[in-house]
């Protein structure tokens, strides 16, 4: 007898994908306290400020805080619209010009209330997000199943993390498990002193992923964002650094990875993208 979860496998499997164009990113961490959410929205920020349009989707189940950290309050969410009591437009917020989020819920949830009807229903409103640039991911931390049906989902993964032993560790833990699914993956180091710091860090990791990893996968470091005093006070303001403090060094060097993520994603515009229907698909069938 077919269970609920396979009858929604089934679905996904025949549901014929739509052709968008919107780029989905993961991004992640090894372990929490790394600082992955507020590099979410500073970055997803960025990026729209460079003419991009983006939605954030929160998918740190248990912690999802980044409705606290934009400082909107969601009253419906995904579970909301599978259940048919609102559209995916309607979830939707505009937190700033070309900048949305998009709050998330729990797999368990999601699964309990989600039949093939409401979900194919769900699947045929993607239209709406068919002009949007990127599509940020906040992950939970850690390498449970639910991280990676995210992960594996994604087109592409960010890894962060800080120059503290435990989170390396536990850094490079992800990316061994990255590392078994797909040929590349990126890290952002958060919370250096120097360049110099974040090199070393960044050198060692890929030391130890060379020796023990296979050949053909590439570990990309993006960029790093140093210890300063403006994130820590805009985080207990619950403001942006990047907006409160465009001309900071921090925000520099966030606006600088936001650029480096839109050249990655225009030399893979060719590339088949996995696109916004195929991630809900594998997110709806992987839980």
């Amino acid at each position: 007898m077919k269970t609920q979860a396979d009858k929604l496998k089934n679905l996904v499997r025949n549901e014929k994908p739509k052709d968008l164009k919107t780029r989905v990113i993961a991004i992640t961490s090894g372990k929490g306290g790394v600082g992955k959410t507020t590099i979410t929205a500073n970055l997803g920020y960025a990026l729209s400020a460079l003419g991009f349009k983006v939605a954030l989707f929160d998918a740190d189940i248990g912690l999802a805080n980044l409705d606290v950290m934009l400082r909107v309050n969601p009253k419906r969410n995904i579970l909301n619209v599978l259940k048919n009591e609102c559209t995916l437009k309607d979830i939707v917020i505009e937190v700033d010009k070309n900048f949305y989020l998009i709050p998330g819920e729990s797999g368990e949830e999601i699964i309990n209330f989600a039949d093939e009807m409401s979900l194919s229903n769900f699947l045929s409103q993607l239209d709406y997000f068919e002009d949007f640039d990127f599509f940020l991911i906040d992950t939970s931390a850690g390498i449970d199943k639910r991280v990676q049906t995210f992960l594996d989902a994604a087109d592409d993964v960010i890894i962060v993390t800080v120059p503290e032993p435990a989170a390396i560790t536990d850094a490079y833990a992800m990316v061994k498990v990255i590392s078994e699914k797909r040929d590349i993956a990126y890290m952002i180091l958060n919370e250096v002193h120097s360049p110099k710091e974040a090199n070393n860090i960044f050198g060692k990791i890929i030391n130890v992923a060379k020796a023990n990893l296979r050949s053909d996968f590439r570990l990309l470091m993006l960029g790093y964002i140093k210890n300063d005093k403006s994130i820590y006070i805009s985080s207990t303001k619950r403001l942006l650094f990047t907006k409160e403090y465009p001309n900071s060094s921090v925000s520099e060097q966030v606006f600088s990875i936001a650029r480096k993520i839109a050249k990655i994603s225009e030399r893979k515009v060719l590339e088949k993208e996995k696109g916004l229907s195929s991630f809900f698909k594998k997110i709806f069938s992987g839980f």
